[in-house]
């Protein structure tokens, strides 16, 4: 395992992270084994969210930090770990979003779940609209004050967002954010748009998720053919997949898979070290449901796609701005 440090902060994280999302997973002894296996491979660095339960399917709100904390009792001394606030977790009219009386009682909850007494990177998991910037600030820095919390993050947002959370945080003298976390693959680049000069200006870390493009470029799915039976663009996805599996995607993964062959890899651990050949970024999230997907990315470490073809594939994915989520 490769580990370097976050952004310009002093703490060291792998360059591959587990993220806890379980999108197909709903066994909760499973889910733990897998992340006892990325431990096993090295991975030091764990994110999760408030939001996040087993197979995803918005029932299960918290039970992956559930999970994480059952592993948590094993290992805390060791791992650097992430949680996220913002997404709704009920129905109620404070129910998600930044404001102070939404984290301050959130963190509480999440703590509880992962039975412990504080996170290492707390991050606000969306851009909040409706709420002043200076009070979701100010909450997080309170975090950091008693102790429940050690960094700052945020996610999902613009540039210009970013760049206004750290002028606002200099302004009043608030604990900076030390990173950011967007998605990143080769059918979606957004983040070298504005995201990646402002990370050269300002040095803040840069974690991106979905380097598979929600699964697209695992492997599972083959162009022109139907998706695989029981799978995710199958089911709950089915009405994306011809639109997503579009001509650009399919060049992509046919080049991944030459790429691939020539480094005896698979093309979802060519497509993650495409991911990890920028320099910008500190680690990629995968999101493995099993122990055997843990096995199968830990491959995408320890080796580099040459110039060239990162050239070719940057060539092929050129302009590529998707929502995948």
């Amino acid at each position: 395992m490769e580990y370097v440090n976050f952004g310009k902060a002093g703490v060291k994280v792998s360059r591959l992270a587990l993220g806890l999302a379980f999108r197909r997973q709903p066994d909760a002894d499973i889910a733990e084994r897998t992340v006892e296996r990325a431990i096993e491979h090295g991975i030091n660095f764990i994110d999760c969210a408030n939001a996040y339960g087993l197979n995803n399917d918005g029932t299960t709100r918290g039970t992956s930090e559930e999970v994480l904390g059952r592993v948590l009792k094993r290992h805390r001394d060791d791992l650097f770990i992430s949680s996220k606030v913002y997404a709704a977790i009920g129905d109620g009219p404070n129910d998600g979003g930044g404001s102070r009386y939404h984290i301050m009682r959130e963190i509480d909850r999440t703590l509880t779940r992962l039975d412990t007494d504080h996170i290492d990177l707390y991050i606000l998991h969306d851009f909040d609209p409706t709420t002043p910037v200076d009070e979701t600030l100010r909450a997080m820095d309170d975090l950091v004050t008693t102790g429940k919390i050690r960094y700052i993050g945020l996610s999902n947002h613009r540039a210009w967002q970013v760049i206004r959370a750290l002028w606002t945080q200099d302004k009043l003298g608030l604990d900076p954010l030390i990173c950011v976390q967007e998605p990143y693959n080769l059918l979606n680049r957004d983040i070298e748009m504005e995201m990646i000069p402002a990370i050269h200006s300002h040095g803040f870390g840069l974690m991106t998720y979905s380097p598979l493009a929600v699964g697209l470029l695992s492997g599972a799915y083959v162009p022109g053919e139907a998706p695989p039976a029981g799978s995710l663009y199958a089911t709950v996805r089915r009405d994306r997949y011809e639109t997503e599996m579009d001509a650009a995607a399919r060049d992509i993964i046919d080049a991944l898979h030459e790429v691939a062959a020539t480094h005896n890899k698979t093309i979802a651990q060519t497509a993650i070290n495409w991911v990890l050949s920028h320099p910008e970024i500190s680690a990629a999230i995968t999101g493995g449901d099993t122990p055997e997907h843990m096995d199968d990315n830990i491959g995408a470490i320890g080796w580099s796609i040459t110039d060239h073809e990162r050239e070719r594939l940057d060539e092929l994915s050129f302009g590529q701005r998707r929502v995948l989520q």
